[in-house]
């Protein structure tokens, strides 16, 4: 895949001054964090409209065009339970910057999320889960292998498939980390790309702590073959650890300004 894919998670719903400028279609506030965002590093933005059960079709058609409009065709994630308001922002969406991500799909209830990427050549984050998270890596793999077979069952390229282990938190779930890192390298050895929400397994902790480990973190699975990750690109800390995974790494050529690239 070459360079890290960061794909920018700060417009969500789940911030009170993002939902309200989805809910009044206020460009302003989502304008601007989606340029922090880029400005920062990101290659994708995923635009997460939540469930958006009345009007998610307008909603994300309008956010699209927006996003698009303004930041020349920026590439884009499209996160929301509404499949019908994906197929509405795909409709619209310019593919001139990358296919668009549909997000997400599951191994169970949300499998057709895969179908939807299908039909409309699309990327889609296939979680690694079915009911619920998954016990074992031997579980994990079952559902890699279950969706992996369904996507090129209807035509889509294994590429185009982003594999999501589902990152852990680390309060409560110390002893799993090392199974979801030992999960990426299994995907890495099958050629398969992955992503993930990184900072997952960070929550709980003070904000003085998340950065570095959230840093800590992104090597560790870049060093087994993390090919993408949903993260805050404003966490520079956390930036300037990808940016220096993909030189050790061989996807970036070194400069002495490769911080600025």
């Amino acid at each position: 895949m070459g360079k890290f894919v960061v794909i920018g998670e700060r417009l969500s719903t789940t911030a009170p001054i993002i939902n309200k400028a989805f809910t009044e279609r206020d460009p302003e506030p989502i304008l601007k964090r989606a340029k922090q965002q880029l400005d920062a590093g990101a290659t994708y933005l995923d635009v997460n409209i939540g469930p958006a059960e009345s009007d998610g079709e307008d909603l994300m058609k309008w956010a699209v065009q927006l996003l698009q409009s303004e930041f020349d065709n920026v590439p884009l994630a499209l996160d929301t339970a509404n499949m019908k308001a994906i197929e509405a922002g795909i409709s619209v969406y310019n593919r001139a910057k990358g296919k668009p991500i549909v997000n997400s799909a599951d191994a169970s209830g949300r499998i057709g999320y895969l179908d939807l990427a299908a039909a409309n050549d699309a990327i889609c984050i296939a979680l690694c889960n079915g009911e619920g998270i998954a016990k074992d890596n031997d579980e994990r793999m079952m559902y890699c292998q279950t969706l992996l077979e369904r996507g090129m069952e209807h035509g889509m390229e294994a590429e185009d498939i982003w594999f999501d282990p589902l990152f852990l938190v680390v309060k409560g779930m110390q002893d799993k980390q090392m199974q979801i890192l030992e999960c990426i390298k299994m995907f890495s050895d099958m050629g398969l790309n992955s992503t993930g929400g990184l900072s997952n397994n960070s929550n709980g902790m003070p904000k003085t702590i998340r950065p570095i480990m959230d840093s800590a973190l992104v090597a560790m699975a870049m060093m087994q073959g993390l090919t993408s990750a949903i993260v805050n690109p404003n966490d520079l800390r956390l930036m300037e650890t990808i940016k220096s995974c993909d030189v050790f790494k061989g996807n970036t050529l070194y400069a002495d300004s490769y911080l600025e690239i």
